[in-house]
């Protein structure tokens, strides 16, 4: 990954905030998505190629790569909102680079731009063979900050 702005949470356990809220997503569960890194403002999902993932082809299926690069924007933009907020995604754009052909995937999402109620993303997807990396998609992301609801757990 490479380097970006230094960006200060706003909750001093965002990091726990992720990976409680992170577990509650049956979504990711479906596809054996794991936290690889959590940092203020980055966020890097890790999935295992899997048949009930693919499309015809056996390739990864672009639903499944553009649903978990959206989470991984999702909780960068997390790791940096107030204690109370919960985060909503309000638009996304992907771009598909090239089939997604790999035994591994990883998702990355990292804040460009961090706001009080909207917050701006870029996200990468890769493809892992072995000790090779294939960039697959990247997708632009807008955020939301959700507060003041009794049933937002993040």
């Amino acid at each position: 990954m490479t380097t970006q702005p230094s960006f200060e949470p706003r909750c001093a356990h965002y990091a726990e905030r992720v990976r409680e809220s992170f577990a509650r997503q049956g979504a990711m569960q479906t596809l054996a998505a794991e936290l690889a890194v959590i940092a203020p403002g980055v966020v890097a999902i890790e999935l295992p190629w899997a048949p009930g993932l693919t499309q015809q082809h056996g390739f990864l299926h672009a639903g499944m790569v553009a649903a978990a690069l959206d989470s991984a924007c999702g909780y960068a933009g997390f790791t940096l909102m107030a204690e109370d907020a919960a985060v909503l995604t309000v638009e996304f754009k992907i771009n598909l680079l090239a089939p997604a052909q790999g035994e591994r995937f990883r998702m990355e999402g990292r804040v460009l731009k961090p706001g009080r109620t909207l917050t701006v993303c870029e996200g990468r997807a890769f493809a892992l063979n072995g000790s090779r990396e294939k960039l697959v998609a990247t997708m632009g992301c807008t955020l939301m900050a959700v507060t003041g609801r009794d049933t937002v757990q993040g």
